[in-house]
């Protein structure tokens, strides 16, 4: 008689091995938590002695570095002796003291520097104890004692400090400390045993491949590898594209005997591809995996999760409230994307998107219903990413219409398609031309004309939003080097510059090429942003500083729809504030838009920034501007967007018509 092999290892060999990789994984990222302990000593120190100098700090700080440093040669020899493998357990305890004796000597903290309190130098105190005890937590997650033993003594000596003041501030303080305490003992219990669960289901599926491996053939072992393959996503285990097709395609083909609602949910990554380019494919693979836990997590045992491929999963729920399960699935992976993944022992956020379709109501068929889905999803990023989009027909539409435009610009811009026309801006005082506004004018040959806002949004999509502006650029560029010919020297071209694109490319870098080439002064090209990109002070601020040094003129359109620092446009030494259109229309009628241009424009001269009106569109409102002191004026009353053949003529034209005007004057 056969004996039947056992398909686990017994539990006192799992346990060990589990305690190997929990002394493994604390090993692995304790080198560089010592030295950032060591840097928030003496940062702290700083702060005590600046506000308190006593002997006693410089003691405190000297007795963390000893003792780091005694940790540090402590791991190292564990290390070297492969403690972890030989001694898992012993590992474990030694780790633990070393804990606990960095615990110890930070509880001190909250003593030094004349006793804690809640404002000042000793509040920073309290910041940084609550920092490194969730610190210790984060590094922490596979062996909870650590984090326990470490945070433990220094939260608990600064609760009891502040119990002791007996305040209403303290006391709020105390109770937030205590709450942090909390959570974190409980987070720290849960991250262990998400840790050794998956231990154990690594283990005892190793185990298992082991013995089916011995038990079975080698014919029947590699059938049943293919199978896996042919099925199964490799890396993160979950069903592959060929189980959603299949699996969604018995679904909707039951409903004939056995009516049932199916919710469709697809999931992508928000800008994955960055984490893979930043950190390397073994990062982006471990965060594929982290998000492919949280999504099964989240997922009931009847739903089917699966990779698509890349970084797009996929929910398919069925049954009794699908599409609310389905939601619940969608908002919780959002929440939960949101959480860190630890790569390299660095914490990293990974944003996701979702798209929801429900059978039978937005699809038929399964192509259908996935088709409904994506459509979903694309709304979602395409809205600003890290939210669910439920699928309806207006938004079909929509996008289709956005697909249609995506598709065609390529070739738009390639064969010349995409036009620029030029709006002339125009001094209210005498007529005289200051410049020009450079405007996209496309006519697609299915949708017909299309608005610069959604050209401007699918180049973004395409990462061509660099290629459009250098079109939009060059076009100006030309125009400048012409002006001269139609007796306009002093005149400027403006174009305009989505905020986004300061994320994606440098628009300096792109310009001073096309500048040089065609033998113009920056001085002329005006670079035109909404009022939101000045908010920006990372991105956008940085870049418009590059464009000011290197001599661009700096406008801001739509001035009074956004909330810009006034003291920041100043500092970015901005030359032209341009008022929306919306203050304009009805001005002659409405006291409120009166008052709110002439502050406007008083806000300008008293900044010495030239200020245009946009949206100009009857001698009224010119004559109605002109009394409030707006000097420089655009709009339809003046000359609408033009081919730069037209401009000769219309300059001869308006000249003309200006000259009429000042004689009757």
């Amino acid at each position: 008689m056969v004996q039947q092999v056992r398909p686990f290892s017994d539990d006192g060999t799992i346990a060990r091995q589990i305690k190997t990789a929990q002394a493994v994984s604390i090993l692995g990222g304790i080198v560089l938590s010592l030295i950032s302990n060591c840097f928030i000593a003496a940062t702290t120190a700083i702060v005590l002695w600046l506000h308190n100098p006593t002997p006693a700090i410089a003691i405190w700080l000297a007795a963390v570095i000893a003792l780091n440093a005694a940790r540090l040669v402590h791991v190292t020899l564990i290390k070297r002796g492969n403690l972890p493998v030989r001694q898992p357990e012993r590992a474990l305890f030694l780790l633990s003291g070393g804990a606990l004796l960095g615990g110890i000597v930070w509880a001190f903290a909250p003593f030094l520097g004349g006793g804690i309190t809640t404002n000042g130098a000793n509040a920073y105190v309290i910041f940084i104890i609550a920092g490194i005890s969730a610190g210790a937590l984060m590094q922490s997650t596979a062996f909870s004692r650590t984090a326990l033993l470490f945070g433990g003594p220094p939260l608990a000596a600064t609760l009891v400090l502040l119990m002791q003041q007996a305040t209403v501030l303290s006391g709020v303080i105390a109770a937030d400390l205590l709450l942090l305490a909390v959570m974190m003992v409980r987070a720290s219990g849960m991250s262990q045993a998400s840790f050794i669960r998956s231990q154990k289901d690594r283990l005892q599926a190793i185990t298992l491949a082991g013995s089916l491996s011995e038990a079975n053939s080698k014919i029947t072992r590699s059938n049943s590898q293919l199978e896996t393959l042919a099925r199964h996503d490799p890396l993160t285990g979950l069903g592959n594209r060929a189980l959603f097709n299949a699996h969604l395609q018995a679904l909707v083909e039951l409903q004939d005997d056995h009516p049932r609602q199916v919710a469709l949910l697809i999931i992508d990554l928000d800008r994955f591809k960055t984490i893979n380019d930043t950190m390397g494919h073994g990062a982006g693979d471990k965060v594929l995996v982290e998000i492919g836990v949280r999504l099964s997590t989240l997922s009931g045992p009847e739903d089917r999760v699966v990779r698509l491929g890349g970084d797009e999963f996929a929910v398919i729920v069925d049954g009794e409230g699908a599409a609310a399960r389905a939601q619940a699935i969608g908002t919780g992976i959002l929440a939960a994307a949101e959480k860190p993944i630890l790569i390299h022992g660095r914490p990293t956020i990974v944003g996701t998107s979702a798209g929801l379709a429900l059978f039978p109501d937005h699809g038929h068929t399964a192509e259908e219903l996935f088709a409904s889905a994506d459509i979903a999803l694309y709304a979602a990023k395409e809205g600003g990413r890290r939210r669910l989009n439920i699928f309806n027909p207006a938004l079909k539409a929509r996008i289709d219409r956005q697909r249609l435009i995506e598709t065609g610009l390529a070739d738009a811009l390639a064969t010349g398609v995409i036009d620029v026309h030029f709006q002339p801006q125009v001094a209210l005082a005498d007529g005289r031309i200051t410049g020009f506004e450079a405007l996209l004018r496309w006519s697609h040959p299915t949708l017909g004309p299309v608005s610069p806002p959604e050209v401007v949004l699918a180049a973004h999509a395409l990462h061509m939003s660099e290629r459009l502006t250098r079109n939009v650029a060059t076009a100006a560029a030309a125009l400048i080097r012409r002006l001269p010919e139609f007796g306009l020297d002093g005149a400027s071209v403006a174009i305009n510059v989505s905020p986004r694109e300061f994320s994606s490319y440098s628009l300096s870098a792109m310009l001073a090429p096309l500048v040089a080439g065609y033998g113009i002064d920056p001085s002329r090209l005006e670079i035109e942003i909404t009022e939101e990109a000045t908010l920006d002070a990372v991105t956008a601020g940085e870049e418009l500083a590059r464009l000011e040094r290197a001599g661009y003129r700096l406008a801001v359109d739509d001035f009074g729809m956004g909330h810009s620092s006034l003291a920041y446009l100043v500092s970015l030494r901005i030359d032209r504030l341009k008022i929306d259109r919306s203050f304009v229309t009805g001005i002659a009628a409405s006291r409120q838009n009166q008052a709110l241009i002439s502050a406007l424009v008083g806000i300008g001269h008293a900044l010495q920034i030239d200020i245009v009106v946009e949206g100009v569109e009857t001698a009224e409102e010119a004559d109605v501007l002109r009394m409030l002191g707006c000097r420089i004026v655009q709009g339809y009353y003046y000359g609408r967007p033009m081919p730069v053949d037209d401009i000769p003529g219309w300059i001869k034209t308006h000249q003309g018509m200006a000259t009429e005007t000042i004689v009757r004057a």
